[in-house]
């Protein structure tokens, strides 16, 4: 190879990096020239000074450190109506939407209708034109759900029925671009960009900003893929763009991310850590819903009562709120900032004919404060989402739900009595690791005892980190279904009389005993090898 050729690619492999590689190039570039006539080079010495002064004057006209220091501003600080800089790999107009029409579609819960009206603002403010019809879309967008394994097969579906439609695209058209978007793509992440290659563009909860820049390199033909979590971005900037003109409710996101680490939930790897919107910015987008006429707004977080702004230093004197009696946390205390209390007071100030609720709430944040001005406010809603998820407290204990069967009770009675007339409503997860008919009755007598005014029960959906049963092992059949069977003694095939116990790598022959659309269960029989695997066990 040339020796050009060679030092081309270091430069590209590390950049611009030592000042040695720069005399290195130098060095090789003049003994490439004296190869080809007899012109006097300069000597190494002469060239490494040379290069070392250019350097140097390049520096001292370069940026500064307090140039760094602002350039590191927290992103929520800065106007809405400012534009960055593009990439050194695009040009601004690259950037631009150009009118081509994006096609959203949502999934799952009310974040992620929140989510559409984000990524749909960021869009809109680029150029882009939004669309009711499929078939005349440019871009469509799937704003996805991972919750459990049914959300993601819909998906799946989904964009095996896409597939067509982009194959059939007539080749007068600009190509159609399809992305991605939310808890999917930041649980899945390469598995989508590798499984589906008609996915244009991958981005994270996290990553809405990026659309743009993330289309615009899908228009060169690649893939494209942001999928970082942040530990501040709650697009506190971003006022979303109400989808029906005709609504008279909106959801608010006042808050994203969960700290609770629950064993069976994949929310802390899909949305990240707990961060809360400064209040100011969440009154604002409150008084303009209010301007618009409408009369109820949802305040919405992964876990919404959970709420501290911590955005300016004098709120870091803010007196803590205890949790609720009887419970407790999986991290360690936070202390200071905005509470809860704080800003649901704010908001019901706001407008007196506006109605407002909140969702979805951890039991642990029920102080006294907070249910003391539910009960004041006419215009807060008397209705709380208690989310229980089991009534036996060793299946609690299993979830790190941070209380008992007993305090959750306790609390349910305080509730009734400081708000009369409250209408209760609450999530249950049946089937989860280990659990008995023991526990399943206590759950069922649960229900019965609090007499809850609307419940939402879910059977356990097992996934890639979540908990696992102690219990049950998996496997796949032939045909890649996940089959699941109890772990049990069974008899060996080549060993007539011996009990044995499946390990990882055997084949063993199972009786299906029921079936879901992904997931097949059943009892053991045997273990065996695939030349035997007809045989009667």
């Amino acid at each position: 190879m040339h020796p050009l050729q060679c030092v081309l690619q270091v430069q590209r492999s590390l950049g611009w990096g030592p000042l040695a590689s720069v005399s290195w190039l130098s060095l090789r570039m003049c003994r490439a020239h004296s190869s080809l006539s007899s012109t006097t080079c300069p000597s190494p010495e002469r060239q490494e000074d040379g290069a070392r002064k250019d350097f140097s004057s390049r520096l001292a006209t370069g940026p500064t450190f307090q140039h760094f220091l602002k350039s590191a501003s927290a992103p929520q600080e800065k106007l809405s109506s400012e534009v960055e800089d593009p990439p050194p790999y695009l040009m601004m107009d690259e950037l631009l939407g150009r009118e081509r029409k994006v096609y959203l579609e949502t999934y799952g819960c009310q974040m992620n209708v929140n989510d559409t009206e984000i990524a749909w603002s960021i869009l809109q403010k680029s150029g882009y034109l939004r669309t009711s019809n499929l078939q005349e879309a440019d871009v469509i967008l799937l704003v996805t759900c991972s919750i459990r394994e049914k959300a993601e097969q819909t998906i799946w579906n989904r964009l095996h029925q896409l597939k067509a439609l982009k194959t059939r695209r007539p080749r007068s058209r600009v190509p159609l671009r399809i992305g991605i978007l939310g808890c999917m793509a930041e649980r899945l992440k390469e598995e989508i960009l590798n499984r589906e290659k008609m996915v244009d563009v991958l981005a994270g909860p996290d990553a809405y900003r990026d659309l743009p820049r993330l289309l615009a390199v899908a228009e060169s033909g690649q893939q494209a893929a942001n999928v970082l979590l942040s530990l501040d971005e709650t697009y506190a900037d971003v006022m979303p763009v109400q989808t029906s003109p005709s609504a008279t409710s909106a959801f608010v996101s006042i808050m994203r991310g969960c700290d609770n680490m629950c064993s069976y939930c994949i929310v802390p790897f899909t949305r990240g850590r707990e961060r809360s919107r400064p209040v100011a910015s969440i009154l604002e987008e409150v008084k303009k819903l209010s301007e618009q006429g409408l009369k109820e707004v949802t305040l919405l977080g992964q876990n919404v009562n959970s709420f501290r702004d911590n955005s300016e230093v004098q709120f870091n004197n803010a007196v803590s709120t205890n949790l609720s009696r009887g419970f407790a946390t999986n991290y360690k205390a936070k202390q200071g900032g905005l509470r809860f209390a704080h800003l649901l007071d704010q908001v019901s100030r706001v407008d007196p004919e506006m109605r407002i609720r909140f969702t979805s709430p951890h039991p642990k944040d029920f102080p006294d404060e907070v249910l003391q001005l539910i009960h004041e406010r006419d215009n807060i809603c008397k209705q709380i989402h208690l989310p229980a998820q089991s009534g036996s407290s060793r299946v609690l204990e299993a979830m790190r739900r941070g209380y008992s069967r007993e305090a959750y009770v306790e609390l349910v009675h305080h509730i009734k009595e400081s708000i009369p007339g409250v209408s209760l409503s609450s999530d249950f997860i049946a089937g989860f690791c280990g659990e008995t008919e023991e526990d399943h009755v206590q759950t069922v007598s649960l229900l019965r005892e609090v007499q809850y005014n609307m419940g939402f029960l879910f059977a356990y959906s097992m996934r890639q980190l979540s908990k696992r049963s102690a219990t049950d092992l998996c496997g796949r059949n032939d045909g890649n279904l996940k089959v699941i069977f109890p772990d049990a003694d069974m008899e060996d095939v080549n060993n007539p009389g011996l009990r044995v116990r499946a390990q990882p790598g055997d084949y063993v022959l199972v009786k299906i005993t029921s079936a879901s659309s992904q997931t097949l269960r059943g009892h053991v029989l045997c273990r065996t090898t695939l030349k035997d695997s007809s045989a009667n066990c």
